[in-house]
């Protein structure tokens, strides 16, 4: 089970900053397809060994005052439905704005977990001012500085305390595949042409918590289970298009998924968004297969799909060892052979190999061509084993570990792939003290 925090408030309050600081990254996001006047930030933190999502609602770019405003309240209501806990950042050097008003009186209505973070707070004067805030009605505040980190740490201690209870759901131990993508892309058409009309195939299945909805598909001697989010079949409040809504279904569906089918619009190829999803997937070790949909409408040359193939491998690198369909969801085209590739991907996700096996192969390769030496020092690799984890992952044991660069790991990666069927599955390298 997913658990979201999001960074909600009006913009230049410091809400990126934070986002950066939290997930420990300085880059946010940017999705620069044209028409597109908002970027996305969403990451990961990791605070005392737990783990959870972090949204950042961004700013709004736009001339108009009152469609600025509506954004605003647009991304807190999409906040409140989709997060377990709001921080709600505001600026001790503006005081309190009328949009802020605005945001704790929809906050407080809400049955969502608020933490007033009043940023900007980085001397004593400062912090006297903060006091002001207590009027917003939404209690006990964090001062903070998300520039130099000043009281981010007893932040991170009270999110930690609020989070949720990971209560894991009682559903049949099949495969569950995701399908995932951006808006209007077709996911809804592929679920339908996969399904069929004999509903009898589907057997809908309420997990315990609110996020997903599994459904059994069982048909041609295939057995898994797509999951969804419970977002996806409620439009509420919400219009399906938008994108901030999308990310954050994302992140729930690829968490509670196994294997990812992530659909590219054809018409459009493979954009900003999409290596966003897949960088998702990829950081939760899920399998992945890239489904280029409506690829009936799209005008063809000799080499098209060829082309558009090595585009999509090339925006994804290193990581390009995963199967690219071209479809049609609509008219069906090549979506049995979808169902196919779940299975192959899901055998090299569960593949485990013999340890003797893994040392007859690789010992004998890495010999040949050994990590380069550093400061007269030689890298001996001893040893290898699988390890115990949800996805593949190998322990190399050997005498100086720390002396192994990121460009040998890779190396080392692209020849177990060569030599062991890991095609859609993303496999971890490590090098241990032997």
């Amino acid at each position: 089970m997913s658990r979201i925090v999001a960074i909600v408030g009006r913009p230049n309050v410091g809400k990126s900053t934070l986002f950066n600081r939290l997930t420990e990254s300085r880059d946010a996001i940017v999705d620069e397809m044209s028409g597109v006047t908002r970027d996305r930030n969403y990451g990961t933190c990791n605070w005392n060994g737990i783990d959870f999502s972090v949204i950042d609602t961004g700013g709004y770019v736009e001339n108009s005052a009152d469609i600025f405003e509506e954004e605003i309240n647009k991304q807190v209501l999409l906040a409140i439905e989709e997060s377990d806990i709001i921080l709600f950042m505001v600026d001790v050097t503006t005081g309190i704005h009328e949009l802020d008003i605005s945001v704790a009186d929809m906050l407080r209505k809400s049955n969502r977990k608020v933490i007033l973070v009043v940023n900007k707070v980085d001397n004593n004067e400062r912090l006297l001012d903060a006091n002001e805030f207590y009027s917003l009605g939404l209690g006990n505040y964090f001062a903070l500085s998300s520039v130099n980190g000043s009281g981010t740490g007893d932040l991170l201690d009270n999110i930690v305390e609020n989070l949720p209870l990971q209560v894991p759901e009682e559903v049949p131990e099949l495969p569950r595949i995701a399908i995932v993508g951006r808006p209007n892309v077709g996911k809804s058409s592929l679920v339908n042409s996969l399904l069929g009309e004999e509903r009898n195939i589907v057997t809908p299945l309420a997990g315990t918590t609110r996020d997903s909805i599994y459904t059994r598909y069982n048909k041609f001697h295939h057995d898994f289970l797509f999951v969804d989010t419970a977002g996806l079949r409620k439009k509420g409040k919400v219009s399906e298009d938008v994108e901030f809504y999308s990310v954050m279904r994302a992140i729930r569906t690829i968490e509670n998924s196994d294997i990812c089918l992530l659909l590219i619009d054809g018409m459009r190829g493979i954009e900003a968004q999409d290596l966003n999803i897949i960088s998702l997937i990829l950081k939760n070790g899920k399998g992945l297969i890239t489904l280029v949909n409506k690829w009936d409408l799209v005008e063809k040359e000799t080499n098209t799909s060829k082309l558009l193939e090595k585009e999509i491998r090339n925006k994804t690198a290193p990581f390009t060892d995963y199967p690219i369909l071209f479809i049609s969801a609509i008219n069906k085209q090549r979506i049995y052979k979808v169902l196919e590739l779940i299975e192959t991907v899901n055998r090299n996700r569960t593949r485990k190999i013999p340890t003797s096996d893994l040392n007859e192969v690789m010992l004998d390769i890495l010999k040949k061509n050994p990590p380069p030496a550093l400061k007269g020092k030689y890298v001996k690799i001893k040893y290898v084993t699988q390890l115990p984890t949800y996805a593949p992952s190998f322990a190399f044991f050997c005498n100086l570990p720390q002396y192994v660069k990121e460009s040998y790991r890779r190396y080392v990666e692209n020849r177990m792939r060569e030599r062991f069927e890991f095609t859609g599955v993303p496999i971890k390298i490590f090098f241990r003290k032997k």
